[in-house]
C-alpha cells in the first residue's frame, strides 16, 4: 500500500512540463484539487485502516511525522517573522485589530444589556468622583478653625490652599498615565488608598508642616481618581448609552460639594467636638470634619474590591479569557435582573489586538530582587512616556492642543471665580463692618472692671489706671497712643487687636499676650500657643456660599445629561462656556452680598453643562490604551489653572471687580469658539 502510494504521488508531481503544486522544501504534495482515478485507487488501498491508529513507518527510526513539521513551522513563522518585521507595520496591524475589536466590543456590550451591573459600577465609581468633590472643599472650609489652632499666617494659609491642587496636578498625571499599563481598577484603588490614608492621618497631626504635607500627599491620590473613573465607566457603556450615563455619574461631584458643606455646617460651628491631650495636643471640630470628609473615600475603595477590571483594558492587553469571562458576567448579571436567567452569553471569541511591546524580565533567576524592580519600574516608565507621547502624534496633535486650551480657560475662569465669590462678599462685609466702627478720644478710665467684650473700636490718646482686664475678649479693637497703668490683664484674648504707640506702666499679664511699649510690667503665666479663638460670622457665610454653589449645578447636570447625545458634546461645550461668559459681565453689577451669591449660582450652573461635555469628549476622542493617559495629561493642566486663578483672582480682592471679570469671561468666550472646532465623536 506504501509502495502504490508513492507511486501515486511520483506520478502527480510533474505535469504539463512545470512544477505546480510542487514544494520542494519538505518534499510533500501541496497541490492538484481534480478528484482523479488515482486518488480513488489511494483510497481502496487505505479502505479499512483507521487513520488515528495508523503506524508512519518512519516512527521507528526517528523520523519525525511530516504534519508534526508542519505545525511547528506554523507555530515558529509569525514569531521569526515578526522579529523582522518594521514596528510601522505592527504598529499598523495593531490598529488594524483595534478597529476590528472596537466593532465587535460595541456589539459584546449591546449583549449583555445595560442594567444592575452598570448601576452597580455607577454607584462605586460615584463615591470615588464624590471623594474629589470633597477634597477641593476641605481646605477652604477648615482654614478659619485651622488658622486659630496653628496661628497661620497669610501666606500659610494661601499656601494650604493651593497645595491641594497641586497634588491633584501631579496625579492625575502620574496615576492616569499608569492606568494604561497596570489596569483601571488597580491603578484606582492605589488611588483612593493614598487619599484615604493621608487625608485621615492629616485629621490628628498638629504641626502646620506634617499637615501640609499630608493635605499634598492626599490631593495627589484623589488627583487620579478623577481620569480612571470615567476611562473606567465609559468601556462598560454602549455608545448609545456613554453621554448620558458618563454625564450622571458627573452628579456625584456636585454631591461631594454639597456633602462638604453641610458637614462643615453641622460640625465646625460646635467647636467643643473634640478632645485635648495635655496642652500640646488639641483634637478640635475640624479635625473631626476632615476625619468624616474620607469617608467617600473609604467607601468607595471597600466596594471597588468586588468589582471586576475593564474587559476592554484587558483584551487591549491581549487577556482573553479574563476579558471574557467578566463580560459573561456582566451578561448574567444583567438577565438575571431582568428576569432571563435562561439567556446564554452566544460570545465565544474576542479579537484582541497584536502585542507589540511585550514585556521582558531579564535576569529573572540570576538578578537580585532590587535589579528585577528595576527593569519593571524602567520599562513601566518608558511605556508611560511613550503614551504620553503617542497624545502629541500628527493624528491626535490637534485635537490634544484644542483640548488643552479649553480644559485651562475652563479651569482658570472656574476656580479663579469660586474662590474670587467668597473673597468678594467677605470683603463686602469687612466695608460694612468697618463703617460701623466706634471711636472714643481721650477717655480716662479708672479703677473699672473690664468684663466683656470690646467690638469694633478705636480709642485714642485714653488714660487707663488702676483698672481690671478679666475673662474679657477683644475683636477688632485698637489703642492709640494710650497709657496703662498699674492695670491688671487676666484671661484675655483677642482678634484683629493692635496697641500702638502705648505705654503700659506697672502692670500685669497673667495667661495673657500683648505685643506693646511695656515699662516695670510683670507677665505671669504666660498665654501658650495661638489665642485667636473667635468664631468669625462670615466664616459660616463660606459653608453657604458653597452650599448654594453646589445645589445649583442640579439643574445643569439633568440637563446635560438628558441633552448630551441630542444636540451633542461640541455644542454643548461651546453653548455653555459663552452662557457663562454672559453671566460674567453681570457681576459688574453686584453690589451686595445677595446679588453675588445669586450671580454665583448661575454661572454654576451655567458652566457644569461644560464640564461634563468636555469629560465625555476627552474619553472619546482617544484609543482605549491611551485614553487614561490623555485625560490625565489634561486634567492635570486644569488643575494648573486652577492655581493661577486662585493666585490672580485673589490678588484683585478689594481693589478692582474689572480684572477678574474681563479675564474669566475672555478665557470662556476663547475657549467656547475654541471647542466648537472639536470633531464629533459620538
Amino acid at each position: 500500500g506504501g509502495r502504490e502510494a508513492n507511486q501515486v504521488s511520483d506520478d502527480y508531481r510533474y505535469q504539463d512540463g512545470n512544477y505546480e503544486g510542487y514544494a520542494p522544501n519538505d518534499g510533500y504534495y501541496r497541490g492538484g484539487d481534480e478528484p482523479t482515478h488515482e486518488e480513488d485507487a489511494q483510497s481502496d488501498v487505505t479502505e479499512g485502516h483507521d487513520e488515528d491508529d495508523e503506524v508512519y513507518e518512519g516512527e521507528y527510526q526517528g523520523i519525525p511525522h511530516p504534519d508534526d513539521i508542519k505545525e511547528k513551522q506554523k507555530k515558529r513563522a509569525p514569531a521569526v517573522a515578526d522579529e523582522y518585521r518594521d514596528r510601522a507595520d505592527l504598529m499598523a496591524e495593531r490598529m488594524e485589530d483595534e478597529e476590528q475589536l472596537a466593532h465587535q466590543y460595541e456589539n459584546i456590550i449591546e449583549e449583555c444589556g445595560h442594567g444592575r451591573f452598570q448601576w452597580t459600577l455607577f454607584f462605586v465609581l460615584g463615591l470615588a468622583l464624590m471623594a474629589d468633590g470633597v477634597e477641593v472643599f476641605v481646605v477652604g472650609f477648615v482654614l478659619p478653625s485651622a488658622e486659630k489652632d496653628m496661628c497661620l499666617s497669610s501666606s500659610n494659609k494661601g499656601m494650604l490652599g493651593l497645595i491641594v491642587y497641586l497634588g491633584m496636578m501631579v496625579g492625575a498625571v502620574m496615576l492616569g498615565s499608569l492606568a494604561d499599563k497596570l489596569g483601571r481598577k488597580k491603578c484606582l484603588i492605589i488611588s483612593l488608598t493614598i487619599n484615604a490614608a493621608f487625608a485621615f492621618l492629616s485629621s490628628f497631626v498638629q504641626g502646620y508642616g506634617f499637615f501640609l504635607f499630608c493635605r499634598l500627599i492626599s490631593g495627589l491620590g484623589i488627583g487620579g481618581s478623577l481620569p480612571i473613573v470615567f476611562a473606567y465607566f465609559s468601556e462598560f457603556l454602549s455608545r448609545e448609552k456613554r453621554g448620558e450615563h458618563l454625564s450622571w455619574l458627573c452628579m456625584f461631584w456636585m454631591i461631594g460639594g454639597i456633602f462638604a458643606s453641610a458637614m462643615a455646617w453641622s460640625i465646625i460651628p460646635h467647636y467643643g467636638w473634640g478632645f485635648s491631650m495635655g496642652t500640646k495636643y488639641h483634637f478640635h471640630s475640624w479635625r473631626v470634619f476632615v476625619l468624616v470628609c474620607s469617608l467617600p473615600c473609604i467607601a468607595s475603595l471597600v466596594a471597588l474590591k468586588f468589582m471586576p477590571e475593564s474587559p476592554r483594558f484587558l483584551l487591549e492587553m491581549g487577556k482573553h479569557d479574563e476579558a471574557w469571562m467578566i463580560l459573561k458576567q456582566v451578561h448574567d448579571t444583567n438577565m438575571r435582573a431582568k428576569g432571563e436567567p435562561e439567556r446564554v452569553f452566544t460570545v465565544s471569541y474576542i479579537k484582541t489586538p497584536k502585542q507589540v511591546d511585550e514585556f521582558i524580565e531579564i535576569q529573572s533567576s540570576t538578578g537580585t530582587w532590587y535589579q528585577r524592580w528595576l527593569v519593571r519600574i524602567t520599562t513601566t516608565f518608558k511605556q508611560v512616556w511613550d503614551n504620553v507621547l503617542y497624545c502629541l502624534t500628527a493624528q491626535y496633535r490637534m485635537n490634544t492642543l484644542m483640548l488643552a486650551v479649553i480644559w485651562f480657560t475652563m479651569a482658570l475662569s472656574y476656580y479663579g471665580l469660586t474662590v474670587w465669590f467668597p473673597d468678594m462678599i467677605r470683603y463686602l462685609q469687612e466695608e460694612a463692618y468697618e463703617s460701623r466702627v466706634k471711636i472714643f478720644d481721650e477717655e480716662e478710665v479708672s479703677q473699672f472692671t473690664f468684663n466683656f467684650t470690646l467690638e469694633n473700636q478705636i480709642h485714642r490718646n485714653g488714660e487707663y489706671r488702676n483698672d481690671k482686664f478679666i475673662g474679657m475678649k477683644f475683636k477688632e479693637v485698637r489703642f492709640e497712643d494710650s497709657i496703662f497703668e498699674e492695670c491688671y490683664f487676666e484671661d484675655v484674648t483677642s482678634s484683629e487687636t493692635f496697641f500702638e504707640n502705648c505705654t503700659i506702666i506697672s502692670t500685669v499679664f497673667y495667661n495673657t499676650v500683648i505685643n506693646c511699649k511695656l515699662i516695670n510690667s510683670t507677665f505671669l503665666k504666660e498665654k501658650e500657643g495661638c489665642h485667636l479663638d473667635f468664631e468669625e460670622d462670615n466664616d459660616f457665610l463660606i459653608y453657604l456660599v458653597s452650599f448654594l454653589g453646589s445645589l445649583s449645578v442640579l439643574p445643569g447636570n439633568i440637563i446635560s445629561a438628558l441633552l448630551m447625545d441630542k444636540i451633542g458634546r461640541i455644542k454643548m461645550i461651546g453653548g455653555s462656556m459663552l452662557i457663562s461668559a454672559v453671566c460674567c459681565f453681570f457681576l459688574f453689577f453686584g453690589n451686595s452680598e445677595s446679588a453675588m451669591i445669586g450671580w454665583q449660582c448661575l454661572f454654576c450652573g451655567a458652566s457644569i453643562a461644560a464640564w461634563n461635555a468636555l469629560d465625555v469628549i476627552t474619553v472619546e476622542l482617544y484609543p482605549t490604551d491611551k485614553r487614561a493617559t490623555a485625560f490625565g495629561i489634561l486634567n492635570g493642566l486644569c488643575k494648573f489653572g486652577a492655581i493661577l486663578g486662585n493666585s490672580i483672582f485673589a490678588s484683585f480682592v478689594g481693589i478692582t471687580k474689572v480684572v477678574p471679570i474681563l479675564l474669566a469671561s475672555s478665557a470662556l468666550v476663547g475657549g467656547g469658539l475654541l471647542a466648537l472646532r472639536l470633531p464629533e465623536n459620538r
